[in-house]
């Protein structure tokens, strides 16, 4: 959220100010003294690679990088464990049922305005489904990991890198 897009107090409706404080300038009610702090938007991903070493890839719909390839992901819910967010993602996008077998990675760093601050990585296996794109990606697939398509965005190269590790 941009800086000057809290414009009104939560709590008590009065116009914010842009104030210091702990380090930054912030939106502050000069009422009641709310004070808002921007939270990180969290996404999961899920990294599973089949019984012949491909990796599940997903071909994104919408911008940015519409028409490039990603690892199945998408936002935490508020209130949601994101490792059921990877899996839930996952089922979305590429109609596969996953089970979630161990942490990968926590790669830091907003790669797009509406992009996310956090993306947890998460390693799992497919438990059933069939393969089928859906949600905000047209295609699923899987790809040996030395022929990889355009890929989208570079938390998904550094994800990658682990099956080279």
């Amino acid at each position: 959220m941009a800086l000057g897009e809290i414009r009104f107090c939560p709590q008590c409706g009065i116009r914010t100010e842009l104030q210091e404080r702990f380090g930054e300038l912030r939106p502050v009610c000069p009422n009641c003294g709310w004070i808002h702090f921007d939270d990180p938007k969290v996404a999961a991903a899920v990294l599973v690679v089949d019984d012949t070493g491909r990796v599940l890839l997903t071909r994104r719909v919408n911008p940015p990088h519409q028409g490039s390839w990603t690892l199945p992901a998408g936002f935490v819910n508020a209130g949601e464990d994101p490792a059921r967010a990877a899996a839930r993602e996952c089922l979305e996008e590429t109609g596969l049922v996953v089970e979630i077998t161990g942490l990968l990675d926590v790669i830091a760093g907003k790669e797009h305005d509406r992009g996310a601050d956090f993306i947890i990585v998460y390693s799992a296996r497919v438990t059933g489904g069939r393969l089928q794109a859906g949600d905000d990606a047209d295609r699923a697939a899987f790809f040996d990991p030395n022929a990889l398509p355009p890929l989208a965005f570079e938390a998904t190269r550094r994800a990658l890198l682990r099956l080279a590790g």
